[in-house]
């Protein structure tokens, strides 16, 4: 890493670099697509599912630092892409990405890479900017790559400092689907790939209907709203309390997405206010929970580096789980928001804490059938501690 004073000489075989706001320039070798690009730099822990976080529209405008250093040597293929829309903009990682090895690979992870229009950077050392990120907050960055031609740092740097950041930024619009989709797709099985949600055969009409309000969701989310038992339909981040209702839903589940929830809930939370005056069954995940406790009348922040890998542990607090409550679950997340703790009021519990940092995970409101979480319970990539979730969601709307 150079300051933008002491600027090196582009290195010997350096077709990559990433330029922070502050002007300290990271060099390493380009894979993937070529170009510019500018985002939030963040990290992320899990040793798996590389391909699941690249797609996750969560990552809208950030660029990811992997904190495994083998990264890419599985390959990729379609079936675990997770949306097709907009998602993290590129990624640094330690080691050259090798020749794919793996039985489910379809292509080689920087052949994927360039043809998602993602760039990625190799040979950084991925730990020192892991503490960077950990000791200075989450900084804005250019991420370039460029094999035949060199780098104009000054103006990367200009054009990073220059971008307004996350905070204040409403992406659920930029992501989420224009139309509205019945969801017919099921679970994913070793040598089968993904089946076909058992509701399509028969109309579902025995089947809780929920409808999913796409703030930018992972695909994975749906197929286990299927598996616990739902007929899903999903639609657009800014689809209006009238025509959710005219669906008859059973239940509305709020998606994960990207951004600032206090910017998306300018159109968001007064929907979620009026499905709580309904007393319409609510779940959400991540931004969705965020977005419903402001609804409840909480508050949210911008976090110092945010939380984000499959192996964060996350403590059951709350009343109202059973003997499952004080129980560890080893979770999945991605998010640079969170909801203060300190500001749920009368009315709303605190359901589980992160055992890293004590922040909230999830809330309940009192009276009720209203849920959320900060994790991903879909485990796409993770564990799946937390499937009970889905399950508890629709056993409300029987």
């Amino acid at each position: 890493m150079a300051s933008a004073a002491t600027i090196p000489a582009q290195p010997k075989g350096a077709t990559g670099c990433l330029v922070l706001a502050d002007g300290t320039v990271i060099w390493g070798k380009g894979f993937g697509a070529t170009g510019y690009a500018v985002g939030e730099v963040c990290f992320n822990t899990s040793m798996t599912g590389y391909q699941e976080i690249m797609t996750d529209p969560s990552y809208a405008a950030q660029i990811v630092t992997f904190t495994f250093p083998h990264i890419g040597n599985v390959g990729a293929n379609m079936e675990d892409v997770e949306s097709k829309v907009e998602s993290a903009v590129g990624c640094v990682v330690r080691e050259a990405v090798t020749p794919a090895s793996n039985f489910r690979s379809t292509s080689e992870f920087a052949e994927w890479m360039k043809a998602a229009g993602k760039i990625g950077i190799s040979g950084v050392d991925t730990r020192a900017l892991t503490r960077r990120i950990r000791e200075a907050g989450a900084p804005n960055a250019m991420i370039a790559h460029e094999p035949n031609a060199g780098f104009d740092i000054p103006e990367l740097q200009k054009r990073a400092a220059e971008w307004a950041g996350l905070e204040g930024m409403d992406l659920a619009g930029r992501v989420s689907r224009e139309n509205q989709e019945d969801w017919g797709g099921g679970y994913w099985q070793l040598g089968q790939g993904y089946s076909r949600a058992a509701w399509k055969n028969d109309g579902g009409a025995d089947k809780p209907h929920v409808v999913a309000i796409d703030y930018g969701s992972k695909d994975n989310i749906f197929r286990n709203l299927v598996k616990a038992g739902a007929r899903v339909t999903v639609v657009p981040a800014r689809t209006s309390v009238e025509d959710i209702m005219a669906l008859k839903p059973d239940g509305v589940f709020l998606s994960n997405g990207p951004g600032d929830p206090a910017a998306t809930g300018t159109y968001a939370v007064p929907v979620i206010k009026a499905l709580l005056d309904k007393d319409v069954p609510l779940f959400g995940i991540c931004l969705g929970h965020q977005m419903l406790a402001i609804a409840a009348g909480a508050k949210t922040m911008k976090m110092h580096q945010g939380h984000r890998g499959a192996n964060h542990p996350v403590q059951r607090v709350g009343e109202g789980w059973g003997d499952t409550t004080e129980l560890v679950e080893i979770t999945s997340m991605n998010h640079g928001f969170a909801v203060d703790g300190d500001s749920l009021p009368d009315g709303v519990e605190q359901t589980h804490v992160s055992l890293f940092d004590g922040t909230n995970c999830g809330i309940a409101i009192t009276g009720k059938k209203a849920f959320g979480v900060q994790y991903h319970p879909e485990a796409s990539p993770g564990p799946q501690d937390s499937f009970y979730l889905f399950e508890k969601f629709v056993g409300m709307l029987g």
